[in-house]
């Protein structure tokens, strides 16, 4: 399946995804959700997984407050061992390899005038995104509901920058991020932040693919047990949507919690990211 197929699926059923997780103790039948939207019942599934990978039944469990709980105190254990064993993060298969250099908020003021930034939009797993890119690598990605906005907060985050449209190149780019094919070199994130939010954010390309923590848990890893409040603030000003992975962060309740894309975007994200992993798991047993 095309990355523009993926896109194009997401926007037909993010609903049923928010619809889903509303009602998923009620376990809503196919046909039930299939007649909501206006499809027939094989359509329906049909389409759910070719974005999925899984039935909508499947994927349900996976929207689950029990599920999230659960995985974070997986995660959690699985990060304390690699880090204990000096490993920079546990099996990174499903992962990209992101490398990441940060630039201070004072250099950015020295520097900001001169930058070069491309962009374009780029179809992913869950709706269209705006891409910003310089020589040194990716220093945005946000999610697109209406593209006026979009622009708009490119041009906030980077006021006097040069921007300049570059479709072809930001699809290619794209198609590294959230193509099937795994990038040959390593991706590199150009970011502006605090020391704290920098550590925030190193600290969430460690957490792998398909894995979730609470808001505490980040806090432990960075050193600064007391400031879940902070790394929430931290992942608010994320530049870079989904491959800086705050969407894996949840609250300690399991509930998801708030996103700057949507909460149920991040929803979304997360199911989506287990569906993978179990349908991969399936194919090597």
């Amino acid at each position: 399946m095309s990355l523009q197929q993926a896109s194009d699926d997401y926007q037909r059923i993010a609903e049923a995804i928010a619809f889903l997780r509303a009602h998923y103790r009620e376990q809503p039948s196919l046909s039930g959700l299939a007649s909501r939207f206006g499809l027939s019942e094989a359509y329906f599934q049909r389409l759910f997984s070719r974005w999925a990978g899984i039935s909508p039944k499947r994927f349900v469990q996976f929207l689950t407050v029990e599920y999230a709980k659960q995985r974070m105190l997986q995660s959690h254990a699985l990060l304390d061992l690699s880090l204990q064993a000096g490993l920079s993060g546990p099996g990174r298969l499903h992962d990209l390899f992101v490398v990441m250099e940060a630039m201070s908020p004072g250099e950015y003021k020295r520097r900001a005038a001169q930058l070069s930034i491309r962009y374009g939009l780029v179809p992913t797993p869950f709706g269209p995104a705006l891409l910003g890119f310089t020589e040194r690598g990716i220093c945005h990605l946000s999610f697109v509901d209406e593209p006026v906005d979009a622009h708009e907060h490119l041009r906030q985050s980077w006021p006097a920058a040069c921007l300049q449209q570059d479709a072809a190149a930001a699809r290619k780019l794209g198609e590294q991020l959230f193509g099937a094919a795994q990038p040959r070199q390593p991706l590199c994130a150009w970011v502006v932040g605090s020391n704290f939010q920098v550590q925030v954010w190193r600290a969430l390309l460690r957490l792998p693919f398909g894995h979730l923590l609470s808001y505490r848990q980040v806090a432990e890893q960075v050193g600064r047990p007391g400031a879940a409040r902070a790394v929430g603030t931290a992942m608010a000003r994320n530049p870079i949507g989904f491959v800086i992975p705050c969407h894996r962060v949840l609250r300690e309740s399991g509930e998801f919690g708030v996103y700057h894309w949507g909460r149920e975007r991040k929803a979304a994200m997360v199911a989506w990211e287990a569906a993978q992993l179990r349908q991969q798991r399936h194919q090597r047993e």
